[in-house]
């Protein structure tokens, strides 16, 4: 640590000394705001107790739209008590999930464990706490790794769901051998985690986006403070290549750790776009869905760090309002300008609007009109069967 210099201080110590402390002073890096807590709160991941309880008093009271999501919820397969975990070694899955060997058994087994902890914590029916401890069991005494090209992304959105369903039961149910805790946290630390920490900064930015939002949550879950940091770091470094401000210069940043910084590569990583305007995202050209995966990953990142004590979204607040609002607009039928992607958008945004929404309107108190009607519209929003499941319920006007 280097000590503040004082007038009297200075006066004591030969010039040369003088001139390499105010150097070292000077240059001597200082904290980064906000960085993995001393002590991380539980349940901490997408959703906080308070939240949770919020949850749970709105549903128990019949108010909407959280009864009629909760509903929506309860009716899903993924919700079935009579679900058969279907684990495997090694989940192998291929471009566009071809090959599938457990790709969709995977996924679909992680959200249906989030499902039954958020079932057990709103009803408090011990048979969805089991039943997602059951599911949990099963993937970590069999799993050992991911192959294949889409191994990285596979595993950011299987990671992302596991410790969201983990902290719930873990911290608000007893029935959780520590045995079944510990062997969970191993899974996750030797097949997740090593996954999707470092990145990949070459892909379409909803990969690393997504990565990182398993990351983020399994470092919580682990305690792991140096993977929280590095998921923040990565999470920070990709913002501004996956949407442009126009703050951001004549085009917009390349993927950091990557050698795309020409304008002509930038649009040619941009699928073509040559025009950039506040808002647009690196795949926006390429169909609104993938870039619905890249933005509902940034709201749960942000939204993981802030219930863990680190404010992003004034940081990124600019960037995702924009974003949300340009989608938005198009996703409700607004017509294609010419200069944007040929005049032509494969739309399909998905239900990933809610989070995002509630932390920047409800919370934060920014006007998004576009953003504001299309979540209304698709309320109560559903799962993509990926890694975005539940968020009316979970998020819908929660002030926690």
């Amino acid at each position: 640590m280097v000590r503040p210099l004082t007038r009297r201080s200075l006066l004591l110590l030969p010039v040369a000394l003088v001139i390499t402390l105010i150097v070292a002073t000077l240059s001597a890096p200082t904290a980064v705001a906000g960085s993995a807590p001393a002590t991380f709160a539980h349940p901490g991941v997408l959703v906080s107790k308070a939240q949770l309880d919020f949850v749970r008093s709105k549903v128990n009271a019949g108010a909407q739209p959280w009864k009629a999501a909760y509903d929506q919820m309860v009716a899903s397969s993924l919700a079935s008590l009579s679900r058969t975990p279907k684990p495997r070694a090694v989940v192998e899955c291929g471009s566009y999930s071809n090959p599938n060997y457990g790709c969709t058994d995977e996924r679909q087994d992680a959200l249906a464990a989030y499902t039954d902890a958020l079932i057990w914590y709103i009803s408090r029916d011990s048979r969805y706490a089991q039943k997602a401890i059951q599911i949990m069991d099963a993937w970590s005494a069999v799993i050992t790794d991911h192959t294949n090209s889409n191994a990285p992304l596979q595993t950011g959105w299987a990671g992302s769901s596991w410790p969201r369903a983990a902290e719930i039961i873990r911290y608000t149910y007893t029935g959780w051998s520590a045995t079944g805790v510990n062997r969970f946290a191993t899974m996750l630390r030797n097949v997740y985690l090593p996954e999707v920490i470092n990145g990949r900064a070459t892909t379409n930015g909803n990969w690393e986006l997504s990565m990182m939002d398993a990351a983020i949550g399994i470092a919580v879950f682990l305690e792991d403070r140096a993977a929280y940091d590095k998921a923040v770091s990565t999470f920070r470094a990709r913002m501004p290549a996956y949407i442009y401000l126009t703050s951001d210069g004549a085009f917009p940043k390349g993927p950091a750790g990557s050698s795309i910084d020409t304008r002509s590569e930038v649009v040619a990583y941009w699928h073509g776009q040559e025009t950039f305007v506040d808002g647009l995202s690196q795949e926006t050209c390429r169909d609104l869905t993938h870039t619905g995966y890249g933005l509902a990953a940034i709201a749960h990142i942000a939204e993981t760090a802030r219930i863990q004590g680190q404010d992003l979204y004034p940081e990124i607040a600019d960037r995702l309002r924009h974003a949300l609002g340009l989608h938005a607009k198009y996703q409700l039928g607004a017509a294609v300008p010419s200069w944007l992607c040929g005049g032509n958008l494969t739309l399909g945004l998905g239900p990933v609007t809610e989070v995002g929404f509630n932390a920047l309107n409800h919370r934060m108190g920014i006007a998004m009109s576009n953003t504001q009607t299309l979540t209304e519209r698709q309320r109560p929003a559903g799962t993509n069967n990926l890694f975005v499941a539940w968020e009316t319920l979970t998020h819908a006007g929660n002030p926690n």
